[in-house]
C-alpha cells in the first residue's frame, strides 16, 4: 500500500525501531497508532484500523541495508561528510559571549521521532512533532546580527534577555517541556557554573557535623513534621538518596525520591542477616532505575519509622508531613545555597577523596593505580546507584580480551624457557656475548610480564564495571580537582582518566590544581 507522505514519514519511524523492546510493548503501540492515524488521510484511516496487522519488515530492512551502506563507506567518503560536519560546526557551532567567542552545545534541532521516555512512560510512543522556524524564540544581544530564519519562513519571537544562559529555546510537544540551545560544557559560563557547585559542596564539608547532630536531635522532636525531616534528611546524607519531587499522575513514568517514598517501598526487619534495625528499600528511582538496599540504621531511626507506618496502606506516603520545598527550605536555613542535591555531590565527591587514599599504593605501575582509581569511582557510582544494563557486547569483548590474555601467557612461556636456556649457555661459555643475550632476554620477559598484567587489570576492570555506570559520577558529582591533585601527585597522565570532552569541561580544574588538593 502506498502511504502519503506524513502517513509513511510517521510509519518509517516505527520501522526504524522494530528491534527495539519498545514497539513490542502495548503501550508504545497505542500511543504510536493513535497519532499515526492522526497524520493519515481519510483513506488511509478507513483501511489501516489495525496496527498487529501493519507488516513494517520490507521498511525496517531498506533502513537495515542504509545502515550498513554507510558502514561500507570508503576513507574519502567518510572524510567528505566528516569536513561537511566540520564546515556546519564553523558556521553554526559558536557564539560570541562577553567578547569571547564560545562552543555551542547543541546546535541542531531534535528531528522528529517517536518519544520513547525512560522507564514505563505513559506517554511512549507518542509522536515528537517538526520544529518549526515558527516554534523557535532566539535570545540575543540588541545590537548583534539576528540569525535569518530559512528563507520563507520567520521566528516565533526574537528577545534580548541577559538574564539566562540560553541563546534558544522552543516547547515541546509530548510533556509541553522547554527545551533550550546553550553552550558547551567547556564554556566559561558552564565552568563557573560548576566550580560554584564544588565549592558549595566544600562548604557543606565544614558544618555537616553540626547538621549531622542537629538531625539526630530532631528524632526526638515533639512534633511529627520535624521528626520526618530528620529522618528523611538522615536518608538523604547516609545513603545519597535524591529529595524527590512531586509528580503529576499520568504525565510522567511513576518514580520516587526519598520524600515521595510511600509506604510498600520500604520493609523493616528488626533482625536481618546478623544485623540489628534493617531497612529493606525498594523502589523506582530516577529515569525507573530500582533502588535495591538493605541498610542497618540506628534504633532511633527504625523506631520513627514503625511510628510513620502505622495505620497506613501500602500506596500511602511514608512521610506524609514532608515535601522538598518544606525540606530544601530547612536546609536553606542551615547553610546558604544548601540543597538535597549538595549531599549527593558532597558525599560521592568526598567518598572518592577517602577512597583514593586508601586504595592507591606508591609503588604500584601506572595501570595497577588506573585500576585503583576505577575501583574509587566505582564505590562512587554505587552509592549514587548509577546503574547501567549490561553492554550488548559485553560476552563478545570479554572473549576477545581472554584470548588475548591466553597468547600473551604462552609468549610469556617461551620467553621464560628461552630465558633459562639462554642463562645454561652463560653458565658454560663465561663471555661477554651471552651475558648480553641474558640481559635481552631477561627484558623480555619483565615486558611481557607487564604486558599480561595490564591486560588482566583491564580484564578485572570490565567485569567489575558491567553492570556500573561511572560516567554519570564522573561528570557531575566529582570535583575534579581531586582527580586532578591524584594525577600530579602518583605522575598518572590525566588523558588515562578523563578523555577529551572531559579534559576540556574540566579544563578550569587542571589549570588551578596542585597535588596538595584537599576537597
Amino acid at each position: 500500500m502506498k502511504l502519503s507522505p506524513k502517513a509513511e514519514e510517521v510509519a518509517t519511524f516505527f520501522a526504524k525501531m522494530l528491534d527495539h523492546e519498545y514497539t513490542t510493548k502495548e503501550i508504545f503501540r497505542k500511543n504510536f497508532f493513535k497519532d499515526w492515524r492522526k497524520e493519515m488521510t481519510n483513506d488511509e484511516k478507513n483501511t489501516i484500523t489495525n496496527l498487529s496487522k501493519c507488516d513494517f519488515t520490507q521498511m525496517s530492512q531498506y533502513f537495515k541495508a542504509q545502515s550498513e551502506a554507510r558502514k561500507q563507506m570508503s576513507k574519502e567518503e567518510k572524510l567528505k561528510i566528516k569536513e561537511e560536519n566540520e564546515k556546519l560546526l564553523k558556521e553554526y557551532g559558536f557564539c560570541v559571549m562577553d567578547n569571547h567567542r564560545e562552543r555551542i552545545a547543541n546546535f541542531k534541532i531534535e528531528p522528529p521521532g517517536l518519544f520513547r521516555g525512560r522507564g514505563n512512560h505513559p506517554k511512549m510512543g507518542m509522536l515528537k512533532r517538526r520544529i518549526m522556524p515558527e516554534d523557535i524564540i532566539i535570545n540575543c544581544s540588541k545590537d548583534s546580527k539576528v540569525p535569518s530564519p530559512p528563507p520563507g519562513h520567520k521566528w516565533k519571537e526574537v528577545r534580548h534577555d541577559n538574564k539566562v544562559t540560553w541563546l534558544v529555546s522552543w516547547t515541546e510537544n509530548i510533556q509541553g517541556s522547554i527545551k533550550y540551545i546553550m553552550l558547551n560544557p567547556s564554556s566559561r559560563i558552564k565552568g563557573e557554573k560548576d566550580w560554584q557547585k564544588y565549592e558549595t559542596a566544600r562548604r557543606l564539608k565544614k558544618c555537616v557535623d553540626k547538621i549531622r547532630n542537629q538531625y539526630r536531635e530532631d528524632w526526638k522532636s515533639k512534633e511529627m513534621k520535624v521528626r520526618q525531616r530528620a529522618v528523611a534528611l538522615y536518608f538523604i546524607d547516609k545513603l545519597a538518596l535524591r529529595a524527590g519531587n512531586e509528580k503529576e499522575e499520568g504525565e510522567t513514568a511513576d518514580t520516587v525520591g526519598c520524600c515521595s517514598l510511600r509506604v510498600e517501598h520500604i520493609n523493616l526487619h528488626p533482625e536481618l542477616d546478623g544485623q540489628e534495625y534493617v531497612v529493606e528499600f525498594d523502589f523506582p528511582g530516577k529515569d525507573s532505575i530500582r533502588y535495591y538496599n538493605k541498610v542497618p540504621v540506628e534504633k532511633r531511626v527504625f523506631k520513627n519509622l514503625q511510628l510513620f507506618m502505622e495505620n497506613k496502606q501500602p500506596e500511602d506516603d511514608l512521610f506524609d508531613r514532608l515535601n522538598t520545598g518544606i525540606l530544601n527550605k530547612h536546609l536553606q536555613d542551615l547553610m546558604e545555597g544548601l540543597t538535597a542535591k549538595v549531599f549527593r555531590t558532597y558525599n560521592a565527591s568526598i567518598t572518592l577523596q577517602q577512597q583514593l587514599k586508601e586504595l592507591t599504593a606508591p609503588d604500584e605501575n601506572v595501570p595497577a593505580k588506573i585500576l585503583s582509581y576505577n575501583r574509587a569511582n566505582r564505590a562512587v557510582a554505587i552509592l549514587c546507584n548509577h546503574q547501567r544494563a549490561p553492554p550488548k557486547t559485553f560476552e563478545k569483548s570479554m572473549m576477545n580480551l581472554q584470548s588475548k590474555i591466553d597468547a600473551k601467557k604462552d609468549q610469556l612461556a617461551d620467553a621464560r624457557r628461552d630465558l633459562k636456556s639462554a642463562k645454561a649457555d652463560a653458565k658454560v661459555m663465561k663471555d661477554a656475548k651471552t651475558k648480553k643475550v641474558v640481559e635481552s632476554k631477561k627484558k623480555a620477559v619483565q615486558r611481557l610480564e607487564e604486558q599480561l598484567m595490564k591486560l588482566e587489570v583491564q580484564a578485572t576492570d570490565r567485569e567489575e564495571n558491567k553492570q556500573i555506570a561511572l560516567g554519570t559520577s564522573k561528570l557531575n558529582y566529582l570535583d575534579p580537582r581531586i582527580t586532578v591533585a591524584w594525577c600530579k601527585k602518583w605522575g598518572v597522565p590525566i588523558e588515562k582518566i578523563y578523555n577529551k570532552t572531559q579534559r576540556e569541561k574540566f579544563a578550569w580544574a587542571i589549570d588551578m590544581t596542585d597535588e596538595d588538593y584537599e576537597f
